[in-house]
């Protein structure tokens, strides 16, 4: 069955990152760890452009896990941060749905490691409570592309939508009317190429200033 088209919504969005952790992203394999960590960084930087509730999870830090990433401690400073001491499933946990609810939004980016388990678990829950989910696949990471593609598939039937960070930017965005300088810097500091259409951009515009 076909579901409609739900438009994200940036005064309806909240953003969950999900187990984002020193010795879990040493697990990703789908993607080069580089570019990985670049996605979840620009993720969180939109989430800062478009002001989205954010919240930080956790899972057994004094484990294997590890700790945060910490520019996403940076990024967000006051943002609820939930330490689970133990369970696997995020949303098993009270203080996490707690958060979540205390944003009032219906619509949930989330991303997190590994993809099958730390984004899948809570995502499928989210879903059985009747929020939209949105995955923010390449800020997801996983061992392989077979665990990937399973996790995809678990989730899309469910009723998940699969986006990349970019696209959410773009949905979320509306119009490059809003803001083409403030858009375009966050595209340009995460993508190379595209600092490179900026400055084309910024040099015909200044040249007809």
């Amino acid at each position: 069955m076909t579901k409609p088209y739900t438009k994200l919504d940036k005064d309806n969005a909240a953003v969950l990152l999900v187990d984002h952790q020193a010795g879990l992203l040493s697990l990703v394999r789908d993607i080069d760890p580089d570019k990985f960590k670049n996605n979840v960084l620009a993720l969180a930087d939109l989430a800062k452009y478009f002001e989205l509730p954010t919240i930080l999870t956790t899972s057994f830090e004094d484990g294997p896990n590890g700790p945060l990433l910490p520019e996403l401690k940076a990024r967000f400073p006051d943002a609820p941060f939930i330490a689970r001491p133990g369970q696997i499933n995020a949303w098993d946990n009270e203080d996490f749905i707690k958060a979540i609810k205390a944003t009032g939004k219906k619509q949930l980016l989330i991303a997190g490691v590994v993809t099958e388990v730390c984004v899948a678990f809570p995502a499928l829950s989210a879903i059985e409570e009747g929020f939209d989910v949105f995955v923010v696949t390449d800020a997801s990471g996983t061992f392989n592309e077979i665990t990937r593609q399973a996790a995809w598939n678990r989730m899309t039937q469910a009723g998940a939508q699969l986006m990349s960070w970019f696209a959410v930017a773009c949905e979320l965005h509306r119009d490059w009317r809003n803001d083409v300088e403030g858009l375009g810097t966050l595209f340009a500091n995460h993508i190379p190429d595209y600092g490179n259409l900026i400055t084309s951009y910024n040099t015909v515009n200044s040249k007809t200033k």
